[in-house]
């Protein structure tokens, strides 16, 4: 008889289940809900992901998330100015959204807590797959979060930024959104805090038919903060997505992205910026499926790793059989600034089509001597050249987004960035 054990808990898994325990009757959610949550747990009670689950590889969770903090109900984080002037501000103050949400034309906004106790949120709370480690943690503690619905046709003058601020203990929201028909937004995914932390966060984005959004995720948590993040959509038929993402900060980071194609004539692009210092791990795993023919997607990654900073991207793409006519190409390119820093990148396509355009490329480089004498030689400082040359190779990608608005607020956090660090 073969006898199978149970690894012995980590005290962050045996914080957690206990943690579940004690906040169970705190938690909005009708019988539906509530059966998810069951599930959710069980899965956390099998253990946090190790390297030895391919998809978390780089990031073995069981060791590297050695505790987490209690929840802490005393925590006040405190709303901050938008990103972009005048954008609609959703906040969500560790953990709990505002009772009064602004007015906007086309735009109809509901506590996530109402939807978790009337149960209609329940099928969003189903896993992505047996390893959504992530999915089960938020599904296991979500308490609130917005629900944001987009009418069809509807044009957004100005950007709606959903604020996700910690100040402490452990939060952990959902972001669904639903885009109409002919509809198109800006959306500012804005993740930060201060103190101790465990948050996780879960966006779901649906884009009807002939939909254009553009999606920022700002991630700028402390460096004593884990963040636990999915971003999931579904493109619909001649939809549009941009996904910006930034990570500058963070002790341990994870940022899923998971995309489908649902659609003939949908169109994804996708452009990071992991900006990594210090003692920390960052990574970011991306699933998109191309399942309807005649979609397009790229995807362009920079990292600037400096310090002991420790850096993951996997990109996987998955061509079916029936996406005929599919376009992809993906791309990581990696900045190392120190000896101790290091980044992995694992790059995969899997085509079941056989007229396609598929492509994924990877670099790993140092600052180009050749480029800094260039710059020390017209009476630029060695410092300020290095900074110049870095700057310039994640503002490329910065530079690629449309609004001029936009951009240079991101280059704001970007520069930023570069005055903590160096």
């Amino acid at each position: 008889m073969n006898m199978h054990t149970q690894p012995q808990r980590t005290p962050a898994e045996t914080a957690l289940i206990d943690a579940f325990g004690e906040r169970l009757s705190l938690l909005p959610g009708d019988g539906a809900v509530m059966l998810k949550r069951d599930d959710a747990i069980e899965a956390v009670k099998h253990g946090l992901p190790t390297r030895r689950i391919e998809s978390w590889h780089y990031t073995d969770l069981r060791r590297l998330l050695s505790a987490v903090p209690d929840f802490d109900p005393a925590a006040a984080a405190k709303a901050i100015a938008p990103i972009v002037d005048g954008s609609t501000v959703l906040t969500l103050l560790n953990g709990v959204s505002s009772a009064k949400a602004p007015v906007v034309d086309g735009v109809s906004v509901q506590r996530l807590s109402e939807k978790l106790t009337d149960g209609s949120i329940a099928p969003g709370l189903d896993p992505y797959g047996s390893d959504d480690a992530i999915g089960a943690l938020n599904t296991a503690f979500v308490a609130d979060g917005y629900f944001v619905d987009i009418a069809d046709g509807a044009e957004l003058e100005k950007p709606i930024e959903l604020q996700n601020l910690q100040a402490g203990g452990q939060t952990h929201v959902r972001l669904p959104v639903r885009v109409g028909t002919g509809a198109k937004a800006v959306i500012v995914e804005r993740q930060a805090g201060e103190g101790a932390a465990l948050t996780s966060s879960v966006s779901q984005l649906v884009l009807g038919e002939g939909a254009e959004v553009t999606w920022l995720i700002v991630q700028e948590q402390p460096d004593t903060a884990t963040h636990l993040a999915q971003f999931k959509a579904h493109i619909g038929k001649d939809a549009k997505l941009t996904l910006f993402v930034m990570n500058a900060g963070g002790r341990l980071v994870r940022q899923e992205i998971m995309v489908k194609t649902t659609g003939e004539g949908a169109d994804f692009k996708l452009r990071g910026i992991n900006l990594l210092a210090g003692d920390t791990h960052t990574d970011v795993t991306m699933v998109l499926d191309h399942a309807m023919p005649h979609t397009t997607s790229t995807e362009v990654i920079r990292n600037v790793v400096t310090g002991k900073a420790r850096g993951v991207f996997q990109g996987r793409i998955n061509v079916h059989q029936y996406a005929q006519k599919t376009n992809a190409k993906m791309a990581c390119n990696t900045l190392l600034l120190s000896d101790d820093g290091e980044f992995s990148t694992k790059p995969e396509l899997e085509i079941f089509a056989d007229d396609v355009v598929c492509g994924h490329g990877a670099t790993v480089t140092e600052i180009d001597h050749d480029h800094l004498f260039y710059l020390m030689a017209r009476g630029v400082d060695e410092k300020s050249a290095r900074g110049l040359l870095v700057k310039a190779f994640v503002a490329e990608v910065i530079e690629e987004l449309d609004d001029e608005t936009i951009v240079e607020a991101l280059e704001a956090r970007l520069d930023e960035w570069f005055v903590t660090h160096g």
